[in-house]
């Protein structure tokens, strides 16, 4: 979120990288774990950087590699001119006749989730609304003016549970544990079941009203927020999809560090993706190596 705000807002960076690269996004959380010919590659690329616990720890950065796995740079840093002169520096290094591509074969399927067909994608979108001190720093301004990204998914049984004009307790439970999270600043820690204190949301002639209430046991961090939205169906479909949540938030993780003080405003968004976008495929974040238990049984 920040580096798109920064790193890759920038002209000459995006640039180079269009003319120059081929370039990936993933979540190496996946990568470094797969037993398959993608994870294979990354963990040889991200073997010769300086992070090597794939088991525990974060690899996460920019590397910049040849088709067969030779590390051309690693950084992490989000200076735009830092970074500018990183990939200019791997490309002088670039012998394009030295290079033989590897070629992935087998998946591993653990790490190569699907969206259970008959479901439905929502593109989940979080921005604090106010709350933070005024700053001049360009950093802290992207963290402060972030705008999240996730994707909830919706089983085929809670779809046509909605298109019966039913919202499913499983959803709404569903919802609250892994989307109702301030992660407009970094990963978030999710709700554990104890911890959601309550999840109600209704239906009623396309119209949805709830609300949620979740804390930790030493109240350190919550959001207590409202939940307005619509539902339209069309032919067994759900076409539309549109939820806005709105509360206030407290407190952070250990991933989302400086928050604004004390409770401040949080608004949380939902609409059906359309598959226009790349990021429409890309399983939750909460159902990252266990989309079992996010989902719960299919």
């Amino acid at each position: 979120m920040i580096d798109r705000a920064s790193t890759f807002a920038n002209p000459q960076i995006i640039s180079l990288l269009q003319e120059k690269f081929v370039t990936v996004a993933i979540d190496q959380a996946y990568q470094r774990r797969q037993q398959d010919g993608e994870g294979d590659f990354y963990r040889l690329l991200a073997n010769q950087g300086p992070h090597r616990d794939f088991e525990r720890g974060t690899t996460q950065g920019l590397y910049i590699g040849t088709a067969d796995g030779k590390l051309l740079g690693y950084t992490n840093h989000r200076s735009p001119d830092r970074v500018a002169q990183f990939v200019r520096d791997a490309l002088r290094k670039f012998r394009p006749e030295d290079v033989t591509p590897r070629e992935a074969t087998r998946v591993d399927p653990r790490w190569n989730v699907k969206l259970p067909a008959g479901g439905l994608a929502v593109r989940v979108q979080a921005k604090v609304l106010g709350g933070y001190e005024s700053t001049d720093d360009p950093i802290r301004t992207a963290f402060q003016e972030a705008l999240s990204r996730d994707n909830l998914w919706i089983r085929p049984d809670e779809h046509q549970s909605l298109v019966r004009g039913e919202f499913p307790a499983t959803l709404a439970k569903r919802i609250a544990r892994y989307h109702l999270v301030d992660n407009t600043r970094g990963e978030p820690p999710m709700w554990s079941e104890t911890e959601v204190r309550s999840a109600q949301i209704d239906l009623s002639q396309g119209n949805v009203s709830g609300h949620a209430k979740l804390e930790t046991d030493d109240k350190s961090r919550g959001y207590d927020c409202q939940i307005r939205g619509v539902v339209e169906v069309s032919k067994q479909q759900v076409t539309r999809l549109d939820l806005v949540v709105k509360g206030e938030f407290w407190g952070h993780g250990t991933y989302t560090q400086n928050p604004p003080k004390g409770r401040f405003p949080l608004a949380i968004s939902f609409t059906i993706a359309d598959g226009s976008d790349v990021a429409d495929v890309i399983p939750p974040q909460g159902s990252r190596g266990w989309v079992e238990g996010y989902l719960g049984p299919l």
